[in-house]
């Protein structure tokens, strides 16, 4: 994961858990807003009842938390009552820097 956030302009992790219900509800809703709008970024899924270790190492302590990494730094963390638009509307500016 690591190597990927350093070698990729855009990647969004969605961290959560099956016992969820907020996670399952908002990840399909937050994914399909990504595709839509930032084709390009890579969206990655982690979930944490089988990869626990990780959330020590991005300092992940609640579920559902997204990280949002541009040119390999940590752009914006979000977590538990996180609005999909709102998130997409906060990349804009910054993802259409990085590509004017």
């Amino acid at each position: 994961l690591e190597q990927m956030i350093s070698s990729t302009e855009g990647v969004l992790v969605y961290f959560s858990s099956p016992d969820c219900n907020v996670c399952q509800v908002l990840k399909p809703k937050l994914m399909g807003l990504m595709e839509q709008y930032y084709p390009e970024i890579k969206k990655v899924y982690i979930d944490l009842s089988i990869q626990p270790k990780i959330s020590g190492q991005f300092s992940v302590f609640t579920v559902p938390t997204v990280l949002v990494f541009l040119d390999g730094k940590e752009f914006t963390r979000k977590s538990r009552n996180l609005s999909p638009m709102e998130l997409i509307k906060e990349i804009e500016r910054p993802w259409n820097m990085m590509h004017s």
